[in-house]
């Protein structure tokens, strides 16, 4: 399974394989870069108000977000942190798990940086819906001014049916990503190349002294404007995290050939056409556009968008799945929409939680206009979270010296600080969004941590070795359980100690089967486990074995499956005659326990949320029994 190329990093063996990879590329890792170019240009010229930007501002303008793009993705992103992978695949929550893997001097610093990027990501999810969609929805008042009032009802109905399809999975339409993305580049590209001409000044804009330039004469509204010429960047942290589905040259040939180009080339467009007519800073966009090729455009830029903001949610489904593997929050149910593909996935409650964020986002802020100074602040935390967990991976990693990470990462940590404050300065008009998604999520991955923590210490209280118990029952008395046939398979979390739910069967029930595995799940901090090393089994008496099943953070968690592998290994167990023993503990909440009592609440209404073992490790369901207790934390 996990060797598969299903769940292997992409790698592309040919030249048409290559191409498809890089196609795909453009569609998902690029589809939320790719619409920056609808709203970013316009918000970086906002601030000056109408009539109140000059030549060089605009100029200037075209020349920060020129080589924003330059530092910020093509040199930290594209051609250094794509290097940065845990055995081919990226992102914050894979990084960190390599980081915690390799062993690092501040653990509980990179814990709460790599849950911090996370969040800040999830909070990108929701935001990325709802401002794309009403960008390109908007491009309807430009057709039709009478439309108006109906941009944000037909915005949510895209986004209702958006959300609506996630639990069909996205195989189908996906086919479909690249080529639509692909085509919003060209077009783009080509506006940008009709109006370069219409002031080539705007050439002088490759020169970087002129974004110096304005920086230095623009003063506080330089730093204000800088908030939203970072918009032109957001989805640079896609290239990352989807890094082990398309692979890092097709990643980099994407942007090299095709994206990057558009992008400038559009800038450029746009500031030429502010140069010679002022009066397009309303909407340089799409005024680059004739009369007539205006509804087309809104068509193509809502596909792009939908494109874009199905490339986020997928990427937050993905994340959470990590979160859940990796500890950091309970077991929420995962829906695989693909018999082939395992990375497409669906969760019920994550789709409904983005969904209700994402709804709540648009009526809220009403416009665009309104909620793009929400976005800056969770795009430019979470870049300088990765610059952070960078740090230490090329020193634990790559062994680089202390003082050669600094020289190479500082420019760019300095730079996303300054990029950093500038969006926090618009907190009050939207920036406290993310924020408080961010802490939201960060408040629940650290309760729910704790909260296991406490729980496992409690428990800990009454456990009984392994080893000891095995003594006392094969202990030949009267009082010893009565044996039955059959194998029973106890699932724990502690394999050394004696799983609770044996010891109630034999309380309650008085027997014991003939053959007692017990099993224990791990999850490495790899992103795939091959299946030559999925289990361990380990005899350790005439009646109990002990059988180690291990998956990495990004595999399918299927234990029947990984059964049938040891069956065919030489592992003999009939499944028929095989009962799963799972724990089912009902927690109470306790005022003088280890937790507050607010945090008592939240890990139970968390802890009950998870879905059942029996479907997250696919069980047979007819073959499972289940003993409670209670617990007080």
């Amino acid at each position: 399974m996990a060797d598969s190329l299903d769940h292997a990093p992409a790698q592309a063996n040919n030249l048409p394989q290559f191409l498809a990879l890089t196609i795909g590329a453009i569609g998902v890792v690029y589809g939320d870069i790719g619409t920056s170019p609808l709203y970013a240009f316009r918000e970086a010229l906002r601030p000056f108000g109408p009539g109140g930007v000059g030549r060089d501002e605009v100029i200037g303008l075209v020349s920060l977000v020129l080589w924003t793009l330059t530092a910020i993705v093509t040199i930290k992103y594209v051609l250094f942190l794509l290097r940065a992978d845990n055995e081919g695949e990226g992102g914050t929550l894979s990084l960190l798990a390599l980081l915690l893997k390799k062993g690092t001097k501040y653990p509980v610093l990179m814990f709460f940086a790599g849950v911090l990027g996370a969040a800040l990501f999830i909070g990108d999810a929701m935001i990325t819906p709802a401002l794309s969609v009403l960008s390109a929805v908007e491009g309807l008042k430009l057709v039709a001014p009478a439309l108006h009032d109906y941009v944000l009802p037909i915005s949510v109905v895209i986004i209702l049916l958006l959300f609506a399809v996630q639990s069909r999975g996205t195989g189908a339409v996906s086919v479909f990503f690249g080529p639509i993305t692909l085509v919003w580049f060209l077009v783009m590209a080509a506006a940008g190349v009709a109006h370069i001409g219409d002031d080539l000044a705007i050439l002088s804009a490759f020169n970087p002294l002129n974004a110096i330039g304005f920086l230095w004469n623009a003063g506080l509204i330089g730093f204000i404007v800088l908030g939203a010429i970072f918009l032109t960047v957001t989805g640079a942290e896609a290239l990352y995290a989807d890094l082990g589905h398309f692979g890092r040259h097709s990643i980099q040939a994407a942007w090299f050939a095709v994206v990057f180009p558009a992008l400038a080339l559009n800038y450029l467009g746009q500031g030429a056409l502010v140069l010679s007519h002022p009066d397009a800073i309303s909407n340089p966009f799409f005024l680059m556009f004739p009369n007539w090729a205006l509804l087309p455009m809104v068509i193509l830029a809502t596909a792009a968008t939908i494109i874009a903001s199905q490339s986020v949610i997928t990427g937050a489904f993905s994340l959470i799945r990590q979160a859940i593997h990796l500890g950091f929050l309970p077991r929420f149910e995962i829906c695989y929409t693909s018999e082939t593909q395992t990375g497409q996935i669906y969760l019920p409650l994550v789709n409904t939680i983005l969904l209700t964020g994402v709804l709540a986002l648009m009526l809220m802020f009403g416009s665009s206009e309104a909620l793009a100074p929400a976005y800056g602040v969770s795009i430019t935390g979470a870049m300088v979270i990765d610059t952070i967990l960078a740090f230490e991976f090329v020193r634990r990693q790559w062994g680089w010296p202390a003082l050669t990470a600094i020289a190479v990462l500082l420019p760019l940590f300095s730079l996303e600080l300054v990029f950093l404050g500038a969006n926090l300065l618009k907190v009050h008009h939207g920036g406290y969004v993310p924020i408080l998604i961010a802490g939201t999520l960060i408040t629940m991955m650290w309760t729910w941590r704790k909260g296991v923590s406490v729980l496992r210490e409690k428990t800990a209280r009454q456990d009984i070795p392994l080893s000891q118990f095995m003594a006392m029952v094969e202990r030949k008395s009267e009082h010893a359980p009565v044996q039955v046939p059959g194998t029973a398979i106890f699932l724990t979390a502690t394999p050394d100690t004696t799983p609770a739910v044996l010891l109630h069967n034999i309380k309650h029930n008085h027997v014991l089967h003939q053959h007692n595995v017990i099993m224990t799940i791990k999850t490495a901090r790899v992103p795939y486990v091959p299946e030559k090393d999925r289990y361990t089994i380990t005899k350790l008496s005439d009646r109990f074995s002990l059988l180690e099943l291990r998956f990495g953070f990004m595999d399918d968690q299927n234990v029947s499956r990984a059964l049938a592998r040891c069956r065919k290994e030489g592992f003999r167990f009939e499944i028929m005659s095989t009962s799963f023993y799972l724990g089912r503990r009902k927690l109470i909440a306790d005022p003088q326990s280890g937790l507050p009592q607010w945090q008592d609440k939240l890990f139970i209404a968390m802890a009950d949320s998870a879905i059942d073992p029996t479907e997250y490790f696919h069980l047979p369901a007819n073959r499972v029994v289940e003993l409670g207790e209670q617990v007080i934390i």
